[in-house]
Protein backbone atom coordinates (compact mmCIF):
# COMPACT_ATOMS: atom_id res chain seq x y z
CA UNK A 1 0.00 0.00 0.00
CA UNK A 2 1.24 3.54 -1.02
CA UNK A 3 2.15 5.53 2.08
CA UNK A 4 0.61 8.61 0.47
CA UNK A 5 -2.92 9.25 1.55
CA UNK A 6 -3.17 11.52 -1.49
CA UNK A 7 -1.24 10.47 -4.28
CA UNK A 8 -0.16 11.76 -7.20
CA UNK A 9 -2.45 10.55 -9.80
CA UNK A 10 -5.59 8.66 -9.36
CA UNK A 11 -7.54 6.64 -12.23
CA UNK A 12 -10.86 6.83 -11.76
CA UNK A 13 -14.26 5.05 -13.44
CA UNK A 14 -16.38 8.29 -14.42
CA UNK A 15 -19.32 6.24 -16.35
CA UNK A 16 -20.20 3.17 -18.62
CA UNK A 17 -16.19 1.64 -18.38
CA UNK A 18 -17.01 -1.18 -17.01
CA UNK A 19 -20.47 -1.81 -19.23
CA UNK A 20 -18.87 -1.17 -22.47
CA UNK A 21 -16.08 -3.36 -21.67
CA UNK A 22 -18.22 -6.53 -21.29
CA UNK A 23 -19.91 -5.67 -24.33
CA UNK A 24 -16.43 -5.54 -26.48
CA UNK A 25 -16.25 -8.92 -24.93
CA UNK A 26 -19.51 -10.66 -24.88
CA UNK A 27 -20.04 -9.10 -28.47
CA UNK A 28 -17.14 -11.05 -29.84
CA UNK A 29 -15.36 -8.53 -31.15
CA UNK A 30 -12.28 -7.65 -28.59
CA UNK A 31 -9.72 -6.95 -31.23
CA UNK A 32 -9.07 -3.65 -32.26
CA UNK A 33 -10.96 -1.70 -35.02
CA UNK A 34 -14.59 -2.48 -33.99
CA UNK A 35 -17.71 -0.31 -33.07
CA UNK A 36 -16.55 1.20 -30.13
CA UNK A 37 -13.17 1.93 -31.64
CA UNK A 38 -14.80 3.81 -34.70
CA UNK A 39 -17.11 5.55 -31.84
CA UNK A 40 -13.57 6.79 -30.24
CA UNK A 41 -12.23 7.85 -33.24
CA UNK A 42 -14.87 9.95 -34.31
CA UNK A 43 -15.65 11.63 -31.45
CA UNK A 44 -11.68 12.54 -31.34
CA UNK A 45 -12.09 13.85 -34.62
CA UNK A 46 -15.02 16.17 -33.89
CA UNK A 47 -12.70 17.30 -30.95
CA UNK A 48 -9.40 18.39 -33.05
CA UNK A 49 -11.47 20.06 -36.13
CA UNK A 50 -12.37 17.16 -38.20
CA UNK A 51 -9.33 15.21 -39.61
CA UNK A 52 -9.22 11.29 -39.38
CA UNK A 53 -7.93 9.91 -36.08
CA UNK A 54 -7.00 6.86 -35.49
CA UNK A 55 -6.64 4.96 -32.41
CA UNK A 56 -3.11 3.64 -31.47
CA UNK A 57 -2.03 1.60 -28.30
CA UNK A 58 0.17 4.95 -26.94
CA UNK A 59 1.45 8.26 -28.11
CA UNK A 60 4.76 6.56 -28.34
CA UNK A 61 3.71 4.27 -31.51
CA UNK A 62 1.48 7.41 -32.68
CA UNK A 63 4.97 9.21 -32.91
CA UNK A 64 6.34 6.46 -34.07
CA UNK A 65 3.71 5.84 -37.16
CA UNK A 66 4.64 10.05 -37.63
CA UNK A 67 8.12 9.15 -37.99
CA UNK A 68 7.35 6.00 -40.65
CA UNK A 69 4.60 8.45 -42.66
CA UNK A 70 7.66 11.40 -42.92
CA UNK A 71 9.81 8.63 -44.28
CA UNK A 72 12.50 9.42 -41.53
CA UNK A 73 15.82 7.22 -42.29
CA UNK A 74 19.44 7.51 -40.57
CA UNK A 75 21.47 10.58 -41.29
CA UNK A 76 17.79 13.12 -41.15
CA UNK A 77 16.93 15.12 -38.24
CA UNK A 78 14.15 16.33 -35.63
CA UNK A 79 14.07 19.37 -33.88
CA UNK A 80 12.51 18.63 -30.57
CA UNK A 81 12.59 20.56 -27.45
CA UNK A 82 14.83 19.21 -24.88
CA UNK A 83 12.04 19.61 -21.89
CA UNK A 84 9.75 16.64 -23.18
CA UNK A 85 9.06 12.98 -22.67
CA UNK A 86 12.14 10.93 -23.85
CA UNK A 87 10.00 8.97 -26.80
CA UNK A 88 9.44 12.48 -28.33
CA UNK A 89 12.56 12.32 -29.52
CA UNK A 90 13.23 8.75 -29.18
CA UNK A 91 10.37 8.06 -31.27
CA UNK A 92 12.56 9.57 -34.33
CA UNK A 93 15.66 8.01 -33.35
CA UNK A 94 14.37 4.59 -33.52
CA UNK A 95 14.29 5.39 -37.29
CA UNK A 96 17.83 6.92 -37.32
CA UNK A 97 17.23 10.48 -36.94
CA UNK A 98 19.39 12.62 -35.15
CA UNK A 99 17.40 14.65 -32.65
CA UNK A 100 18.02 18.56 -32.38
CA UNK A 101 17.31 19.81 -28.98
CA UNK A 102 16.03 23.70 -28.46
CA UNK A 103 15.33 25.31 -24.95
CA UNK A 104 11.87 26.28 -23.97
CA UNK A 105 10.47 29.39 -23.31
CA UNK A 106 10.69 30.57 -19.66
CA UNK A 107 6.77 31.15 -19.44
CA UNK A 108 4.95 28.05 -21.00
CA UNK A 109 7.92 26.19 -20.95
CA UNK A 110 7.10 25.20 -24.65
CA UNK A 111 9.56 25.05 -27.48
CA UNK A 112 11.07 28.90 -27.97
CA UNK A 113 9.88 29.40 -31.91
CA UNK A 114 12.86 32.47 -31.59
CA UNK A 115 15.55 28.88 -31.80
CA UNK A 116 13.71 27.21 -34.65
CA UNK A 117 15.28 28.61 -37.73
CA UNK A 118 18.77 28.79 -36.91
CA UNK A 119 18.63 24.40 -36.55
CA UNK A 120 17.19 24.10 -39.31
CA UNK A 121 19.29 22.64 -41.63
CA UNK A 122 19.21 20.49 -45.06
CA UNK A 123 18.40 17.31 -43.12
CA UNK A 124 15.79 18.48 -41.07
CA UNK A 125 12.68 16.19 -41.55
CA UNK A 126 10.30 17.61 -38.98
CA UNK A 127 9.59 20.11 -35.85
CA UNK A 128 8.51 18.87 -32.97
CA UNK A 129 5.69 21.03 -31.04
CA UNK A 130 4.60 19.82 -27.58
CA UNK A 131 2.19 21.85 -26.14
CA UNK A 132 3.27 21.59 -22.26
CA UNK A 133 0.65 21.08 -19.81
CA UNK A 134 -1.47 21.57 -22.53
CA UNK A 135 -0.90 25.48 -23.12
CA UNK A 136 -0.02 26.21 -27.05
CA UNK A 137 3.33 26.87 -28.59
CA UNK A 138 3.70 30.20 -30.48
CA UNK A 139 1.80 28.25 -33.17
CA UNK A 140 1.72 31.59 -35.85
CA UNK A 141 5.44 31.86 -35.75
CA UNK A 142 6.27 28.08 -35.87
CA UNK A 143 3.66 27.72 -38.89
CA UNK A 144 5.40 30.54 -40.80
CA UNK A 145 9.05 28.98 -39.68
CA UNK A 146 7.65 25.40 -41.34
CA UNK A 147 6.27 27.36 -44.34
CA UNK A 148 9.06 29.31 -45.20
CA UNK A 149 11.58 25.83 -44.63
CA UNK A 150 9.22 23.22 -45.85
CA UNK A 151 9.47 21.71 -42.49
CA UNK A 152 6.81 19.37 -41.56
CA UNK A 153 4.91 19.64 -37.92
CA UNK A 154 4.41 17.26 -35.73
CA UNK A 155 2.37 18.28 -32.62
CA UNK A 156 3.19 15.90 -29.26
CA UNK A 157 -0.38 16.56 -28.11
CA UNK A 158 -0.24 14.49 -25.03
CA UNK A 159 -1.59 17.25 -23.09
CA UNK A 160 -3.31 19.18 -25.29
CA UNK A 161 -6.69 17.77 -26.05
CA UNK A 162 -9.62 20.47 -25.72
CA UNK A 163 -6.91 22.93 -25.34
CA UNK A 164 -6.78 25.69 -28.28
CA UNK A 165 -4.69 28.26 -29.69
CA UNK A 166 -6.47 31.95 -31.05
CA UNK A 167 -9.65 29.19 -30.97
CA UNK A 168 -8.43 26.73 -32.92
CA UNK A 169 -8.04 23.44 -31.37
CA UNK A 170 -4.76 21.66 -30.50
CA UNK A 171 -3.93 18.67 -32.42
CA UNK A 172 -5.30 20.46 -35.73
CA UNK A 173 -2.27 22.53 -36.29
CA UNK A 174 0.60 19.73 -37.71
CA UNK A 175 0.42 17.52 -40.42
CA UNK A 176 0.39 15.35 -37.46
CA UNK A 177 -0.42 15.19 -33.86
CA UNK A 178 -0.28 12.66 -31.20
CA UNK A 179 -2.74 12.08 -28.11
CA UNK A 180 -2.04 10.42 -25.07
CA UNK A 181 -4.44 8.65 -23.35
CA UNK A 182 -2.26 7.07 -20.35
CA UNK A 183 -3.70 6.88 -17.21
CA UNK A 184 -1.83 10.47 -15.96
CA UNK A 185 -3.98 11.97 -18.67
CA UNK A 186 -7.29 13.59 -18.50
CA UNK A 187 -9.20 10.98 -20.72
CA UNK A 188 -7.47 7.48 -19.90
CA UNK A 189 -8.06 3.61 -20.66
CA UNK A 190 -4.81 2.77 -19.16
CA UNK A 191 -2.36 3.17 -21.84
CA UNK A 192 -3.48 4.64 -25.10
CA UNK A 193 -3.46 6.80 -28.19
CA UNK A 194 -4.10 8.27 -31.22
CA UNK A 195 -2.86 9.72 -34.59
CA UNK A 196 -4.63 12.80 -35.92
CA UNK A 197 -3.77 12.98 -39.53
CA UNK A 198 -4.50 16.33 -40.90
CA UNK A 199 -2.92 15.44 -44.43
CA UNK A 200 -5.95 13.50 -45.63
CA UNK A 201 -3.77 11.73 -48.39
CA UNK A 202 -1.67 10.10 -45.48
CA UNK A 203 -4.76 8.14 -44.40
CA UNK A 204 -4.35 4.88 -46.31
CA UNK A 205 -0.71 4.58 -45.91
CA UNK A 206 -1.60 5.49 -41.86
CA UNK A 207 -4.10 2.81 -41.65
CA UNK A 208 -1.59 0.18 -43.34
CA UNK A 209 1.14 0.98 -41.33
CA UNK A 210 -0.98 0.59 -37.71
CA UNK A 211 -1.86 -2.50 -39.08
CA UNK A 212 1.48 -4.32 -39.39
CA UNK A 213 2.07 -3.02 -43.01
CA UNK A 214 -1.41 -5.13 -44.77
CA UNK A 215 -4.16 -3.65 -46.32
CA UNK A 216 -6.87 -4.84 -43.86
CA UNK A 217 -8.77 -1.89 -42.81
CA UNK A 218 -9.52 -1.62 -47.13
CA UNK A 219 -10.19 -5.76 -47.32
CA UNK A 220 -12.30 -4.93 -43.67
CA UNK A 221 -14.64 -1.82 -45.95
CA UNK A 222 -15.19 -4.52 -48.66
CA UNK A 223 -12.43 -3.17 -50.88
CA UNK A 224 -10.51 -5.44 -51.49
CA UNK A 225 -11.67 -9.28 -51.30
CA UNK A 226 -8.74 -10.42 -49.15
CA UNK A 227 -5.65 -8.54 -47.81
CA UNK A 228 -1.43 -9.02 -47.70
CA UNK A 229 1.36 -7.08 -47.09
CA UNK A 230 1.78 -4.45 -48.81
CA UNK A 231 4.19 -1.66 -46.66
CA UNK A 232 6.55 -1.69 -44.05
CA UNK A 233 4.49 -1.45 -40.66
CA UNK A 234 4.07 -2.70 -36.80
CA UNK A 235 1.20 -3.41 -34.83
CA UNK A 236 -0.24 -0.28 -33.28
CA UNK A 237 -4.20 -1.12 -33.49
CA UNK A 238 -5.33 -1.12 -29.92
CA UNK A 239 -7.72 -4.01 -28.79
CA UNK A 240 -11.31 -2.95 -28.78
CA UNK A 241 -11.74 -3.64 -24.87
CA UNK A 242 -9.22 -0.52 -24.42
CA UNK A 243 -11.57 1.13 -26.87
CA UNK A 244 -14.35 0.64 -25.01
CA UNK A 245 -12.89 1.85 -21.64
CA UNK A 246 -12.03 4.87 -23.52
CA UNK A 247 -15.13 5.64 -24.97
CA UNK A 248 -16.70 5.72 -21.80
CA UNK A 249 -14.67 8.41 -20.73
CA UNK A 250 -14.66 10.89 -23.44
CA UNK A 251 -18.55 10.38 -23.24
CA UNK A 252 -17.90 12.01 -19.62
CA UNK A 253 -16.19 15.00 -21.23
CA UNK A 254 -17.99 17.56 -19.46
CA UNK A 255 -17.59 15.90 -16.15
CA UNK A 256 -14.27 15.14 -16.79
CA UNK A 257 -13.45 18.72 -17.98
CA UNK A 258 -15.15 20.76 -15.18
CA UNK A 259 -13.87 18.90 -12.43
CA UNK A 260 -10.26 19.17 -13.76
CA UNK A 261 -10.30 22.83 -14.62
CA UNK A 262 -12.09 23.59 -11.17
CA UNK A 263 -8.93 22.09 -9.46
CA UNK A 264 -6.37 24.02 -11.65
CA UNK A 265 -7.87 27.07 -10.92
CA UNK A 266 -8.46 26.67 -7.22
CA UNK A 267 -4.61 25.89 -7.15
CA UNK A 268 -3.86 29.31 -9.33
CA UNK A 269 -6.26 31.37 -6.90
CA UNK A 270 -5.23 30.07 -3.47
CA UNK A 271 -1.59 30.33 -4.26
CA UNK A 272 -0.87 32.55 -6.00
CA UNK A 273 -0.35 35.23 -3.31
CA UNK A 274 2.21 32.66 -1.69
CA UNK A 275 3.82 32.20 -4.57
CA UNK A 276 4.81 35.68 -4.90
CA UNK A 277 6.02 35.81 -1.29
CA UNK A 278 8.09 32.92 -1.75
CA UNK A 279 9.37 33.25 -5.34
CA UNK A 280 7.95 30.40 -7.05
CA UNK A 281 6.62 30.44 -10.46
CA UNK A 282 3.54 29.08 -11.35
CA UNK A 283 1.87 28.40 -14.60
CA UNK A 284 2.00 31.32 -17.09
CA UNK A 285 -1.53 30.64 -19.53
CA UNK A 286 -1.00 33.55 -22.25
CA UNK A 287 -4.54 35.21 -23.16
CA UNK A 288 -4.73 33.68 -26.42
CA UNK A 289 -4.60 30.26 -25.49
CA UNK A 290 -7.27 28.24 -23.33
CA UNK A 291 -5.52 24.85 -22.01
CA UNK A 292 -7.62 21.67 -20.32
CA UNK A 293 -6.60 21.59 -17.11
CA UNK A 294 -4.15 18.82 -17.54
CA UNK A 295 -1.49 19.51 -14.80
CA UNK A 296 -0.17 21.84 -12.48
CA UNK A 297 2.60 22.51 -11.83
CA UNK A 298 5.48 25.04 -9.71
CA UNK A 299 8.75 26.45 -10.34
CA UNK A 300 10.61 26.10 -6.97
CA UNK A 301 13.63 28.80 -6.91
CA UNK A 302 16.21 26.02 -6.34
CA UNK A 303 16.17 22.15 -6.47
CA UNK A 304 17.47 22.15 -2.87
CA UNK A 305 14.10 24.03 -2.29
CA UNK A 306 11.87 21.15 -4.50
CA UNK A 307 13.61 18.70 -2.44
CA UNK A 308 12.50 19.76 0.42
CA UNK A 309 9.07 20.53 -0.37
CA UNK A 310 8.45 17.34 -1.44
CA UNK A 311 9.79 15.96 1.81
CA UNK A 312 7.55 18.71 3.59
CA UNK A 313 4.43 17.15 1.17
CA UNK A 314 5.41 13.56 2.16
CA UNK A 315 5.05 14.11 5.61
CA UNK A 316 1.18 15.05 5.19
CA UNK A 317 1.24 12.11 3.03
CA UNK A 318 0.91 14.25 0.15
CA UNK A 319 2.49 12.89 -3.02
CA UNK A 320 3.99 15.61 -5.47
CA UNK A 321 6.49 14.63 -8.35
CA UNK A 322 8.95 16.73 -10.57
CA UNK A 323 8.63 16.01 -14.22
CA UNK A 324 10.65 16.22 -17.43
CA UNK A 325 14.63 16.15 -17.31
CA UNK A 326 16.83 17.32 -19.89
CA UNK A 327 16.63 14.94 -22.53
CA UNK A 328 20.11 16.47 -23.94
CA UNK A 329 22.06 15.64 -21.10
CA UNK A 330 20.50 12.35 -20.97
CA UNK A 331 22.87 9.26 -21.57
CA UNK A 332 21.43 8.98 -25.03
CA UNK A 333 21.28 12.35 -25.45
CA UNK A 334 24.93 13.49 -24.88
CA UNK A 335 25.41 10.50 -27.47
CA UNK A 336 23.84 12.82 -30.10
CA UNK A 337 25.67 15.24 -29.27
CA UNK A 338 23.81 17.07 -25.75
CA UNK A 339 26.08 18.81 -23.25
CA UNK A 340 25.84 20.88 -20.29
CA UNK A 341 24.56 24.87 -21.03
CA UNK A 342 22.99 24.06 -24.46
CA UNK A 343 19.33 24.31 -22.86
CA UNK A 344 19.96 26.30 -19.74
CA UNK A 345 16.15 27.17 -19.15
CA UNK A 346 15.53 23.57 -19.87
CA UNK A 347 18.61 22.66 -17.16
CA UNK A 348 16.90 24.89 -14.81
CA UNK A 349 13.40 24.05 -15.30
CA UNK A 350 14.17 20.17 -14.93
CA UNK A 351 15.60 20.95 -11.50
CA UNK A 352 12.99 23.36 -9.81
CA UNK A 353 9.47 21.78 -11.19
CA UNK A 354 7.26 20.48 -8.87
CA UNK A 355 4.17 19.41 -9.74
CA UNK A 356 1.04 18.88 -7.22
CA UNK A 357 -1.30 16.02 -7.21
CA UNK A 358 -4.71 16.36 -9.85
CA UNK A 359 -6.68 14.19 -11.09
CA UNK A 360 -10.66 13.99 -11.21
CA UNK A 361 -11.44 12.18 -8.05
CA UNK A 362 -9.27 14.76 -6.34
CA UNK A 363 -12.21 15.58 -3.51
CA UNK A 364 -12.49 19.77 -2.29
CA UNK A 365 -11.13 18.84 1.54
CA UNK A 366 -8.10 16.66 0.05
CA UNK A 367 -7.34 19.24 -2.05
CA UNK A 368 -7.63 22.07 1.11
CA UNK A 369 -4.88 19.58 2.84
CA UNK A 370 -2.52 20.34 -0.26
CA UNK A 371 -2.89 24.17 -0.13
CA UNK A 372 -2.47 24.06 3.13
CA UNK A 373 0.32 22.16 3.32
CA UNK A 374 2.30 23.99 0.42
CA UNK A 375 1.11 27.45 1.91
CA UNK A 376 2.90 26.34 5.53
CA UNK A 377 5.89 25.57 3.66
CA UNK A 378 8.53 28.54 3.64
CA UNK A 379 11.52 29.01 0.56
Amino acid sequence: MSRYRIPFNRPSIVGRELEYVQEAIVGGHSAGDGPLTQRCSETLSQWVGGSPVLLTTSCTHALEMSALLLGIEKGDEVIVPSFAFVTSAGAFALHGAKPVFVDIRPDTLNVDETQLREKITEKTKAIVALHYGGIACEMDSIEAISRESGVPIVEDNAHGLLGSYRGKPLGSFGCLATQSFHETKNFICGEGGALVINRPDWTERAEIIREKGTNRSRFLRGQVDKYTWVDVGSSYLPSEILAAFLLAQLEARDEIQDRRTKIWQRYQEELKTWAAEEGVGLPHVPEHCDHPGHLFYMLLPSESARARLIEHLAAHSILGVFHYQSLHLSEMGRNFGGRPGQCPITERVSDQLLRLPLYGGLSESEQDEVIDAVLNFHV
